[in-house]
C-alpha cells in the first residue's frame, strides 16, 4: 500500500499543512492563521488537507509537526526543528548546494546547506520584528493600505526610497514624514521591501543557489526579483514558498516511517 505523511508547520502568524505521498508530490494542503488557538488551527488545517486530498485521517502513515507551536498537534507522532524542515523542503524541489532564505511572519531563517542536502550552519533572527512579515503588517497599517497590494504597489515603483531606520517604531515614523514630503507611496513600498532585504544579507552571506521561501515572499515575488538584482544572479523559491516547511515535516516523516520499516522487517 502506498504511503502517505503529513506535515504541520505552526508559525506565530499561520499554519500550514501539507499532505505527500511516497514519491513526495502533494495531495493537499492548507493555509491558514494560527489565532490564538495553535491546536485548534491544527486540527482545522488538517481536516482541510484531508478533505482536498480525498483522505480519511487513518489513511496518514505519520504526522510529523514543526514551527513555534509544534507541541501543540496532539495527534502528530513527532516533531522537527523549523530549521530542519524547511532544509528538507527547500532540497526537495532543489538537490543541490543551498543557502535558504526564509522570511516568517516572526522570523527570519538563513540555513545553508551542501549539495547532499546535509545542513552547514544556519542563522535566525528574533531579537526584533523588523525585516518580517510582521513588520510589514505594521506598516500597512500605519499606512491605511491593504498589504496584498504592496507587491503591486512595489513593482510600480519608479524609484526607491530609502529609509534609515530599522526599528518598525520608527521605520512607522519616518516613512509617514516622507509622506508628509510629498515621496510616492509606490516608492516608499519599494523602500520597505529594500529594507526587509538588507536585514536579511546583514544575517550571512548568500552563497550557492538562493532559495527563498515563507508566506512574505509568497506574497510578495517581487522580492524576489530585488534581491536578484542585488545579488546579480538567479534567486528561486519552492512552488509553493509558504509550504516549505509543512513540506519538509512530511518528507521527514516519510524518511522516518522507512527507516522504521526497515528495521522492524531487519
Amino acid at each position: 500500500m502506498a504511503i502517505i505523511c503529513a506535515g504541520i508547520d505552526i508559525g506565530a502568524s499561520a499554519t500550514k499543512v501539507a499532505i505527500l505521498d511516497q514519491e513526495g508530490d502533494l495531495l493537499g494542503s492548507s493555509i491558514r492563521r494560527s489565532g490564538v488557538d495553535f491546536a485548534k488551527s491544527a486540527e482545522r488545517g488538517f481536516a482541510e488537507a484531508l478533505r482536498e486530498a480525498g483522505l480519511q485521517a487513518g489513511q496518514v502513515d505519520r504526522v510529523f509537526s514543526c514551527g513555534y507551536g509544534r507541541r501543540n498537534v496532539a495527534f502528530a507522532h513527532d516533531t522537527r526543528t523549523e530549521i530542519a524542515c524547511h532544509a528538507a523542503g527547500a532540497y526537495h524541489h532543489f538537490p543541490r548546494a543551498l543557502t535558504v532564505v526564509d522570511i516568517g511572519g516572526q522570523d527570519n531563517k538563513i540555513i545553508k546547506l551542501d549539495a547532499k542536502g546535509n545542513r552547514i550552519s544556519f542563522k535566525m533572527n528574533r531579537k526584533c520584528a523588523a525585516g518580517t512579515g510582521a513588520f510589514l503588517e505594521e506598516m500597512a497599517l500605519r499606512l491605511d493600505l491593504d498589504l496584498a497590494r504592496f507587491n503591486h504597489l512595489a513593482r510600480q515603483a519608479e524609484k526607491e526610497e530609502p529609509l534609515g531606520a530599522f526599528c518598525t517604531v520608527f521605520t512607522a515614523t519616518e516613512v509617514l514624514g516622507k509622506i508628509r514630503n510629498g515621496v510616492p507611496v509606490e516608492a516608499l513600498i519599494k523602500g520597505l521591501f529594500a529594507s526587509v532585504l538588507k536585514r536579511v544579507r546583514e544575517m550571512d552571506t548568500l552563497e550557492n543557489a538562493v532559495i527563498m521561501t515563507g508566506g512574505v515572499v509568497a506574497h510578495n515575488p517581487y522580492l524576489m526579483e530585488m534581491m536578484a538584482a542585488e545579488l546579480g544572479r538567479e534567486v528561486l523559491a519552492p512552488p509553493r514558498p509558504q509550504l516549505t516547511g509543512a513540506e519538509g515535516a512530511a518528507l521527514l516523516a516519510l524518511r522516518d516511517h522507512a527507516q522504521t520499516s526497515k528495521t522492524s522487517q531487519g
